[in-house]
C-alpha cells in the first residue's frame, strides 16, 4: 500500500530540494568552492527566521526558505554562501574577549563585501548609499581589511551609527556560533581544522585557475591569507606555553564510579574525591616588546596587542597567577608596564600610547630582560616576542629564553639571528 505524504513529509523534501538547488547554482558560478559548499549538513530549526551555521550544520528555516524561495530566490544564494565564508574565514572560532555584538556586525561586512564583489550574476543586488559609501572606505585603506581591522573601526563609532550598520548588513543568525563558555576545546579545534582545511584548498583552486581577477576574489584571497596569518600566529603563541600544575578540579581524572558508590554505601562519604590540581599547558611568564621607532605607527601596535590578547583570552591561554610584561622600545628603553591580571591589560589596551620615535635598536630590550632574570623579578619566563618592522640592530648572542621577532611586513631573512623564531603577521 503507498504511503500517503503527510505536509510536514513533503515539506522537508521540498526543502532540500531549494537547497539543493540553491547549492549546485553557487557550485556553476564559484568552482574553486567546491569543497567548501559540501562543508556543512542540512538542518532544520523553525525557531530562527534566516540561516545558520555552527561549522558543522547550515540551519535552515522552512516556512522562511519557501517565501523567500518564491519572492527572491537570488538572496537564498546570496544567504547559503554567506555562512560558507563565515566559516572559510574563521569568523565563528576568533571572537575571544571582543563585544560580541561588534564582532558580528564586523564579520557581516567583510562577508557581505567579498559576495559583493564577485559580482556573479546569481548573486546580485542593487548597492545602497550606505554600503557604497562603506565599501568605498574599504577601498582606499592601504592595509588588509579583515574582520579584526572593521572591527576596531566599529569600537570608534558612535550607536547610532553602529545600528545603522548592523541593520544594513545583517544576513544571517550568529546564535551557533560556538561560545567559549559553552562548548569543549576539543569540539571547537576540530570544526575549525576542517574548515582551515577548506579554506587551503578553496584558495589553491581559485589562485590553479589563474582567470580569477575580480575584486571579490581577490577580496577572497586576502581574507584566507589574514584568516591563515591569525591561525599561524595562535598556534605560535603556543609555543611559549609550560606544563604546570594549577589549583583547579580535574573531572578527567575523577571516577565518579567509586564517588556514587562511597555515597550509596556510606551515605554520605565519598571513597574518593578529586584532585585539587590539574596540570595544564598554558603560559606563566611572556614579554611583549614593542618597537616604537618612526616606522611603527601607534594603530598598528594597538592592534597586534588587542590580537593578541583576543588569542589568549580565545583558551584562556593564561595561569591564574600571570606575569606578563609590555615593553616600548626604539634605540632605548621607553616603557615597561607589568601585567599581573586580565582587567590590566584590557586598561593598557585602551589607554595605549606610542612612547618613543627614534631609531630601532633591538639589544636593550634583551640586556633589560636579562637583568630582570638576573635579579629574579622574572623565575618562569616562558618567552619573548618582539614585534617590528625587521630594520634594527639585532643581538648576537642567544638569550636563555624562548625569543620570537613578529614582523608587520616583509623582511631580510639573512639579517634575522638564526636562534630567533620569526613571522610575518597581517593585522
Amino acid at each position: 500500500m503507498a504511503h500517503n505524504i503527510t505536509q510536514s513529509e513533503w515539506e522537508d523534501e521540498m526543502s532540500l530540494k531549494i537547497l539543493g538547488l540553491v547549492r549546485n547554482e553557487l557550485y556553476l558560478e564559484l568552482r574553486f568552492m567546491d569543497m567548501a559548499l559540501s562543508g556543512l549538513l542540512w538542518k532544520s530549526d523553525n525557531t530562527i527566521d534566516t540561516m545558520a551555521v555552527d561549522g558543522e550544520f547550515l540551519y535552515y528555516s522552512t516556512p522562511q526558505l519557501f517565501r523567500v524561495f518564491k519572492t527572491n530566490s537570488r538572496f537564498l544564494n546570496r544567504l547559503y554562501l554567506h555562512g560558507i565564508l563565515h566559516c572559510i574565514y574563521g569568523h565563528l572560532w576568533l571572537c575571544g574577549g571582543r563585544s560580541r555584538l561588534l564582532w558580528d556586525i564586523a564579520c557581516d561586512i567583510i562577508v557581505e563585501y567579498t559576495i559583493d564583489g564577485l559580482e556573479k550574476p546569481g548573486l546580485k543586488r542593487p548597492l545602497t548609499y550606505i554600503r557604497q559609501q562603506v565599501y568605498d572606505k574599504i577601498k582606499v585603506s592601504e592595509k588588509p581589511v579583515s574582520a579584526p581591522v572593521i572591527y576596531n573601526e566599529l569600537l570608534n563609532m558612535d550607536t547610532s551609527n553602529i545600528e545603522v550598520l548592523q541593520k544594513e548588513f545583517y544576513t544571517d543568525s550568529h546564535k551557533y556560533w560556538p561560545l567559549e563558555e559553552k562548548v569543549s576545546a576539543a569540539a571547537a579545534a576540530s570544526s575549525q581544522s576542517k574548515w582551515d582545511k577548506i579554506s587551503r584548498q578553496s584558495q589553491m583552486q581559485l589562485e590553479n585557475r589563474g582567470d580569477e581577477n575580480r575584486e571579490g576574489t581577490q577580496v577572497f584571497n586576502e581574507q584566507t591569507r589574514v584568516a591563515k596569518s591569525r591561525r599561524s600566529y595562535s598556534k605560535f603563541l603556543r609555543k611559549f606555553a609550560v606544563l604546570n600544575e594549577e589549583l583547579k578540579c580535574d573531572p578527567d581524572e575523577f571516577d565518579l564510579n567509586f564517588y556514587t558508590y562511597g555515597l550509596k554505601l556510606y551515605g554520605n562519604m565519598p571513597l574518593i574525591e578529586p584532585l585539587e590540581t590539574r596540570e595544564t599547558v598554558k603560559i606563566q611568564e611572556f614579554i611583549v616588546a614593542i618597537d616604537t621607532s618612526y616606522s611603527t605607527n601607534g594603530e598598528m601596535v594597538k592592534n597586534f596587542l588587542k590580537e593578541t590578547y583576543s588569542i589568549l583570552a580565545e583558551r584562556n591561554s593564561f595561569f591564574h597567577n600571570c606575569h606578563m610584561r609590555i615593553i616600548q622600545c626604539d634605540d632605548n628603553i621607553r616603557m615597561d608596564l607589568e601585567i599581573k591580571k586580565k582587567e590590566d591589560l584590557e586598561h593598557v589596551i585602551g589607554n595605549f600610547h606610542i612612547i618613543g620615535g627614534g631609531g630601532t635598536d633591538f639589544r636593550p630590550v634583551f640586556r633589560y630582560v636579562n637583568n630582570l632574570l638576573e635579579r629574579k623579578v622574572l623565575k618562569n619566563l616562558c618567552g619573548l616576542v618582539y614585534f617590528t618592522d625587521g630594520k634594527g640592530t639585532y643581538p648576537k648572542k642567544r638569550p636563555s629564553y624562548k625569543t620570537a621577532f613578529i614582523f608587520i611586513d616583509d623582511y631580510d631573512e639573512m639579517a634575522v639571528p638564526p636562534w630567533a623564531m620569526r613571522m610575518r603577521i597581517w593585522i
